[in-house]
């Protein structure tokens, strides 16, 4: 069989003429033409991909108002924008414009565009999330077979849909969910680019590349960049221009990105600071330094209030968020506790696969696909992997959904690519490997992973043995189809196990995990980190990652009771109460229904309103109520912050009383004398 690789105007396999059906005549109706796809391709290739997609679709939307209101920090900020044109500009936490979010506002954005449209609710906020799960599939599938052909592009997208962290986010409303949809965007641009048969497409399917990867840094900041490396190689080394002409592309693709980007940033940095909200999360009220302290380098070397890390290379220091949330800093992060429950799956196929194709393809043209489709995936994944196992700041499990692309794409690629060469010893070997890594770390995850369905684990195993067998001793066709079907029942049966229990289960707060429960953390290395984070955090941020929608208003701050959610619905003030931070203020919103104002942002530590500032608001009538932080320790998380001389003025100046077991003071009736 030969081994040659795809050239860049051979077209994939199973599209060249003459190996599919005449196309349907011009007068078939529009549904029988959406069934049978272009008349370039097997009718197989299209239904296969709307059974892809359909599947998607129900696994995203089954069921998906049963988290409620899901992380209600974000949940607020829509409920905010459907109010407030500034609010929806701004990403504001509340309607009367005191403090944003600690991320931009693009993902706000959509959800609350949904729910204007839609009225507010669990459904109109998450419904957009799923249907970007929906569409980032579609287009994965799009660019893995323009290079691999379809039954890489099927591969790849079924394994980005069934990857545990993939259900999580597309189902909940974190930003993550946007970001991954356009950074696949992104990738698929610049796949577009290095087919381009004239210099202007390519160079406007560049450009498309970089107001996406731009639209991500509005999105999620910093964390949208890590793909730029592997999207400037792959156009760098396979472009179909000469070098001088791929360099000046590029320099157009970047400056797509940071005008995509730019504007808002500039808008926001332009606009009278007295006449917008505070920035959260920023130290100046600043969101260029947002998006390099607190969401930049504070995430990589744990400063600027982002937790200290354990080490790595990013820094030293010990504890931290590092330690609490995403596991010791290293090499193998990705393999421990629940990362590795969330996105690891078919990380060690898509290693083996990946240097596999590099071997085969050592002396290939310069525009080879198969090498520029391990650049572009394998590059995404390692910088992307790379950084997200060594930063030392806050790192939160479901961060790994932006790896999911590129390993589904990597493992879809590679397989299909060496499965085509398996009369090489090299080829056939790397298959063999890659199945059996899979098959012995989808049990180790299983086995330690205390779920109920742990069972499939050994039909992992079975499947394994017999995909290895096949693959090894295969020669007769029979054979050959069941050790192909052994295969994929191993890659899928382990991590399908875990994306349809996380999307049968309930998940809120602001940390989730995929599984049943929060407590299900473990797997290999992990044991003791799931049941200590579940007990110790859960309360703290807002309910756990898994189990029932949470009680009205139930948040970091504690329950909001029935009494005190009906007294702060009857205010008619710009805000009915004010809280030290941001978490309690989102419980409060969403539960009366009016704007609190977080006076301290996310911990309480944030300058969002100063004492002098709020005293002149309570003088204007324009806050009835202030809460007081029920957690302990103080409120304002420290005695020189702003937000701590707010609660200690107001404890000295108002009388207070209890309400639904919260201490309110009425900013109305001060103290008299």
């Amino acid at each position: 069989m030969s081994t040659a690789t795809l050239s860049p105007t051979r077209p994939a396999p199973g599209t060249e003429p003459g190996r599919h059906r005449a196309a349907p005549p011009p007068t078939a109706s529009w549904w029988r033409r959406t069934l049978r796809g272009p008349a370039d391709q097997p009718a197989w290739i299209r239904q296969a991909l709307l059974v892809l997609l359909a599947g998607t679709a129900a696994l995203y939307l089954w069921n998906l108002s049963a988290s409620g209101t899901a992380n209600e920090f974000y949940a607020a900020a829509v409920q905010a924008g459907t109010t407030s044109w500034k609010a929806w500009l701004f990403g504001s936490l509340d309607s009367g414009n005191a403090i944003t979010v600690d991320k931009p506002p693009a993902a706000l954005w959509v959800m609350v565009a949904s729910a204007r449209i839609f009225g507010f609710s669990s459904w109109s906020l998450l419904v957009p999330q799923a249907l970007m799960g929906v569409a980032s599939v579609g287009l994965l599938f799009g660019a893995v077979r323009r290079w691999a052909g379809p039954v890489a592009g099927l591969v790849a997208g079924a394994a980005l849909a069934l990857t545990p962290a993939a259900v999580l986010m597309f189902r909940f409303d974190n930003p993550d969910a946007m970001l991954t949809l356009l950074l696949v965007a992104g990738g698929y641009a610049v796949v577009r680019a290095v087919d381009a048969v004239s210099t202007r497409s390519a160079t406007w399917w560049l450009v498309a590349a970089g107001a996406a990867v731009g639209l991500g840094f509005l999105t999620k900041m910093g964390q949208a960049l890590l793909v730029v490396p592997a999207f400037g190689l792959v156009y760098l080394v396979t472009g179909p221009t000469r070098l001088r002409t791929r360099i000046l592309q590029l320099l157009a693709a970047l400056a797509a990105m940071v005008g995509s980007a730019g504007w808002f940033i500039a808008l926001v940095e332009l606009w009278p600071a007295a006449d917008r909200p505070y920035i959260g999360g920023s130290t100046n009220n600043s969101l260029l330094e947002l998006a390099l302290g607190y969401n930049g380098i504070g995430r990589l070397f744990g400063e600027n209030g982002t937790g200290g890390g354990d080490g790595g290379v990013f820094g030293g220091g010990a504890g931290g968020a590092n330690g609490s949330f995403g596991g010791a800093a290293g090499i193998t992060r990705l393999f421990t506790g629940e990362i590795a429950l969330e996105v690891s799956w078919l990380l060690p196929a898509a290693l083996i696969v990946t240097a596999a194709c590099l071997w085969v393809t050592l002396r290939a043209p310069r525009t080879d696909r198969l090498r520029a489709a391990m650049l572009l995936w394998g590059g995404w994944t390692l910088v992307t992997g790379l950084v997200l196992s060594f930063m030392s700041g806050t790192m939160h499990p479901y961060y790994t959904v932006a790896l999911a692309p590129g390993i589904a794409a990597l493992v879809g690629i590679g397989t299909v690519a060496l499965w085509r060469r398996r009369a090489s010893i090299v080829p056939r070997g790397a298959l063999v490997a890659a199945v059996a890594a899979t098959a012995a770390w989808d049990f180790v995850l299983l086995a330690g992973s205390g779920e109920p369905f742990a069972w499939v684990r050994w039909i992992v195993l079975a499947s394994g043995l017999v995909a290895v067998a096949g693959l090894v001793a295969g020669s007769m066709r029979r054979i050959v189809v069941v050790g192909l079907a052994a295969a994929a029942l191993t890659g899928l049966v382990g991590t399908g196990a875990y994306a349809v229990t996380t999307a049968a289960t309930a998940h809120t707060g602001s940390i989730p995990s995929v599984g049943t429960s929060a407590s299900a953390m473990g797997g290999p290395g992990g044991g003791d980190f799931g049941g200590d984070f579940g007990g110790d955090f859960g309360g703290d941020f807002g309910g756990t990652g898994a189990g029932t929608p949470p009680m009205s208003g139930g948040g970091a701050g504690g329950a909001t009771s029935t009494e005190l959610t009906a007294l702060l619905s009857t205010t008619r003030s710009t805000w009915s109460a004010a809280v030290s931070n941001s978490q309690s203020a989102a419980s409060l919103e969403l539960a009366s229904g009016t704007a609190v104002m977080s006076t301290g942002g996310w911990s309480g530590t944030d300058a969002a309103v100063t004492l002098t500032q709020f005293r002149a608001d309570v003088a204007a009538g324009e806050i009835h109520y202030y809460v007081a932080d029920n957690r302990g320790g103080g409120p304002g998380g420290g005695s020189d912050s702003t937000s701590a001389e707010i609660a200690a003025w107001v404890q000295k100046t108002f009388g207070s009383t209890t309400v639904g077991g919260q201490q309110v003071y009425d900013l109305t009736s001060p103290i008299a004398g």
